[in-house]
């Protein structure tokens, strides 16, 4: 899958990243938000400002460019979708800038280059992060707005969600029996193998597998203390593998147990055969990243013109066959627009299930900050 799970770690390479777009950056285009007919498209707030949804496909055609970052093609199939827009709007040049950073490091990018023609258009982002951010995003609410779930869209449309899963276990077959539980993980059986995508303070599959861990231990969503302390148990017993999870490291077996997205760990699977994914029993926890617009976009109308296309039926079944549950599914599966086939493909649900709010999501980041580096040390 190479979406390199350092998208959602904060590596050592995110000031070289950062700089490095800096140093590539010219001076951001003067027009910027003026975009065809005089609309102003850094404004507008949904297809109305554009008279039409042509009239958008129009103004985003005349800025010609379209900057996205940590975009990995293999994660929950971005390649095809990226593909899919560059056929279809070959006026527009996609840049994929940084596909492996984390989300903490894209609104670093934007805040770097703000005023460049390098910044980035849009955000892919954790809630954690998406919550602290908010004041770096423009307002825009999609055609099929009416489809999301409430509880999966910032009111204004500053994030919405877009794509989500459930948290998962995949492991080397080869090498483990399944676990069951987490108390399994604990065992010798998995010394040294058993990796997070990333620091949870700062990644959403790291942050959701502490999630994972609190409700599977008995807790609850407000208070992430539980999953904390068991993954500070899994340090204590030497099971805690601190390595950045790549395709390659799974396929080559340094990372052979893998806490993240179900499907994350499912597309291991084209690399490694051996490779499994359970999704434990008991409380299951879900979640989804959220879609938003950079504030200072250097070209507006393409950065809302690709919200358009990512809500999409068509989009949306994309998620689904990349093993992702789309925003939109519930609203397409009564219109019957769902891709019934790879609908039926997903894994079983667990019989109950927990998505954090907003407000657990923001006192888990802060906990997580405070108790996070001490108990993994």
């Amino acid at each position: 899958m190479s979406r390199i799970l350092l998208r959602r770690a904060l590596g050592a390479t995110a000031a070289v990243t950062v700089a490095a777009l800096a140093l590539a950056a010219c001076s951001g285009s003067a027009d910027a938000g003026q975009s065809a007919g005089g609309v102003d498209a850094a404004t507008a707030t949904n297809v109305a400002a554009f008279g039409t949804f042509e009239g958008l496909e129009a103004a985003a055609k005349a800025e010609g460019q379209l900057n996205v970052i940590a975009l990995p093609r293999d994660w929950a199939n971005y390649g095809e979708i990226l593909d899919l827009f560059a056929e279809r709007y070959p006026d527009i040049t996609i840049n994929e800038q940084s596909p492996d950073v984390s989300s903490a490091e894209e609104i670093q990018a934007a805040k770097t280059n703000e005023g460049l023609d390098t910044a980035p258009d849009v955000f892919d982002l954790g809630l954690t992060v998406a919550l602290k951010n908010t004041d770096v995003f423009a307002p825009y609410q999609v055609q099929t707005w009416a489809d999301i779930p409430d509880a999966l869209k910032e009111p204004t449309g500053l994030f919405v969600g877009d794509y989500g899963g459930y948290m998962s276990v995949g492991y080397d077959s080869s090498k483990f029996a399944a676990p069951t539980s987490l108390d399994d993980l604990l065992t010798p059986a998995y010394k040294g193998a058993v990796a997070i995508n990333g620091d949870p303070t700062q990644a959403g599959a790291a942050f959701a597998a502490v999630g994972l861990a609190t409700v599977q231990s008995g807790g609850t969503l407000d208070d992430y203390q539980p999953g904390i302390d068991f993954f500070g148990s899994l340090q204590k017993a030497g099971n805690l593998l601190k390595v950045d999870v790549t395709t390659a490291t799974v396929a080559s077996g340094e990372t052979p147990v893998v806490f993240d997205w179900d499907y994350l760990n499912t597309a291991h699977q084209k690399d490694n055969p051996a490779f499994k994914v359970v999704v434990f029993d008991g409380t299951g926890y879900a979640g989804y990243y959220n879609q938003a617009i950079n504030k200072s976009a250097p070209h507006p109308a393409a950065a809302r013109l690709w919200q358009e296309f990512l809500y999409s039926d068509e989009v949306q079944n994309l998620w689904l066959k990349g093993g992702a549950r789309p925003v939109r599914m519930e609203a397409m599966t009564d219109a019957g627009t769902i891709d019934a086939t790879l609908a039926a493909a997903l894994p079983e649900a667990p019989a109950e299930t927990v998505v954090p709010t907003e407000k657990q999501s923001a006192a888990a980041g802060t906990l997580l900050g405070e108790k996070w580096a001490t108990a993994v040390q």
